[in-house]
């Protein structure tokens, strides 16, 4: 029987109640379907593994995962430690180590959820917005000089290099040709970055020639945030930079109905290495221990999982068990204004999942 290594991190606060939900959902689908199983192996990295030894994970961690067909991660954040140290130690580390340049982000509106624009349709809100994962404002250029003296200095140098931003463009463009409606919004802030993003705006150019039967279009990022809130049926695929995609896709989840429902993917499309699944909701410490965290966006994580790993037939089983689960209001958790608990979501999940 095939057998799929899956590197489960847990990390920080709800991280560690969402992740063995998520094993959960994975072992259901795999004794429903048959014909493969999973084997976990669960790392105890995070806020915890830094007070006892300094770092988020050890220096040898990316090697320990590197066998694993993909990683299940939860959330890297805590109170009490800073969170340039959480993200840059963890979740950036195994992004940056592995090179898993598009960071992957479905968003609709699922059934029974009630998105806050009023008059938009569901079928109106269905987006994927693909960020570029490597570079760009998140690089990690820059420093910090005369610290404390009234000349203090501090750098953050976006980097954007050729082949970057144009294996994620091209990757967006691939991704909309795969969608019924072809469409790709490339998002830009190129009338006040005058080098980088123009830069950004020209290799679009460039490979959209390559893509004769994607209708593309170019908005500036500010624009966006309000085409998203006032003409969402106009979006469909959607590729930004680093730090943009990172906020628009928060704007996107919250559009959907809450972040506790949204998952991403950071995909290495070479397969040179393993990518990494999570929800975005982050470590939620306010709600931790307390069974409140909502399950469904590490689920719909696993569904992307499930997909990387050639198994479609799971990920649409378990995708369909998810719009079960949300259609039912007395499933919905305290985000989405209901009272269900993690605990109980899990569980009507697996059982629907059997049932599919």
């Amino acid at each position: 029987m095939k057998k799929y290594k899956i590197a489960a991190i847990p990390g920080d606060g709800i991280g560690k109640e969402v992740v063995p939900a998520g094993q959960q959902a994975l072992e259901a689908v795999a004794a429903a379907v048959g014909g493969y199983q999973f084997e976990f192996e669960v790392f105890g990295w995070g806020g915890d593994w830094y007070r006892q030894h300094g770092q988020m994970m050890p220096a040898d961690g990316l090697q320990a995962l590197k066998g694993a067909d993909a990683i299940l991660f939860g959330s890297a954040g805590d109170p009490d430690i800073p969170d340039h140290i959480t993200l840059w130690g963890l979740r950036l580390k195994i992004c940056q180590g592995f090179d898993q340049y598009a960071n992957v982000r479905p968003t609709r509106i699922l059934p029974g959820i009630d998105g806050p624009l009023k008059r938009c349709r569901a079928q109106d809100l269905d987006w994927v917005i693909v960020r570029e994962n490597s570079e760009g404002e998140y690089a990690g250029v820059g420093g910090r000089a005369h610290q404390g003296h009234p000349i203090e200095v501090a750098t953050d140098v976006s980097v954007m290099t050729r082949v970057g931003v144009e294996r994620i463009i091209r990757y967006a463009f691939r991704l909309a040709q795969s969608r019924p409606r072809r469409q790709l919004t490339v998002v830009t802030k190129s009338n006040a970055q005058r080098h980088a993003m123009v830069m950004w705006d020209e290799v679009a150019q460039e490979v959209a020639r390559d893509f004769p039967d994607v209708h593309w279009d170019k908005e500036l990022v500010d624009a966006m945030t309000a085409r998203m809130v006032n003409r969402p049926a106009t979006i469909d695929t959607v590729v930004a930079t680093n730090l943009h995609a990172d906020i628009l896709s928060d704007l996107a989840a919250a559009l959907a109905g809450s972040l506790g429902i949204a998952p991403t993917g950071n995909i290495d499309p070479e397969r040179r290495y393993p990518s990494m699944f999570e929800p975005i909701h982050g470590s939620a410490f306010d709600i931790m221990g307390k069974g409140l965290a909502n399950p469904v966006g590490t689920f719909w994580s696993c569904v992307m999982l499930l997909d990387h790993l050639g198994e479609q037939a799971s990920a649409q089983r378990l995708m369909r068990a998810i719009e079960r689960v949300t259609q039912d209001t007395s499933l919905h958790t305290r985000d989405l204004g209901g009272t269900a608990t993690t605990a109980a979501v899990t569980a009507a999940l697996c059982r629907f999942v059997a049932e599919a």
